[in-house]
């Protein structure tokens, strides 16, 4: 009797697993860092394109200058969540204020045309544990530890 589930077991471990190469519209990671602002613009979301159109703020300026002046690997602090994610960033370390400390954000390809703010969630997961004394009548009889 031939055993079917380990002969595919086999077959799947020699299947090689290819990452898909990411794409930007159409444009590779390479091609969409060597795009100019203004070439770039047309391809990002219609409120980025109204950002740049506007003129950054003092520290979205702040913080792009930067992330061009300082080397790959030195983590940069900043405040300014509303700050959109240019190709410029890909492969930063960037921290973000969240309103109470500073978040670590590693920009991945993906993340181009978001903001910096919706990777450093501002509020955390609500963990409810058992009801506390004096919460019901009840629990006037559970034990306390």
């Amino acid at each position: 009797m031939v055993d079917f589930q380990s002969k595919r077991r086999k077959d799947r471990k020699k299947i090689e697993v290819r990452k898909k190469e990411f794409r930007y519209y159409g444009l590779s990671l390479e091609d969409l860092q060597k795009l100019s602002l203004e070439e770039l613009l047309p391809l990002l979301p219609s409120r980025i394109r109204r950002t740049f159109k506007r003129g950054l703020t003092y520290e979205q300026n702040k913080l792009l200058e930067d992330l061009k002046n300082t080397p790959h690997d030195v983590v940069v602090k900043t405040h300014s969540r509303d700050m959109p994610i240019l190709p410029l960033f890909i492969g930063r370390n960037i921290q973000v204020h969240n309103g109470k400390e500073f978040e670590r954000i590693n920009i991945q390809p993906q993340m181009v045309g978001h903001y910096l703010g919706e990777f450093a969630l501002t509020r955390k997961k609500v963990r409810h544990t058992g009801p506390g004394v004096g919460a019901t009548r009840g629990s006037k009889f559970m034990p306390l530890k």
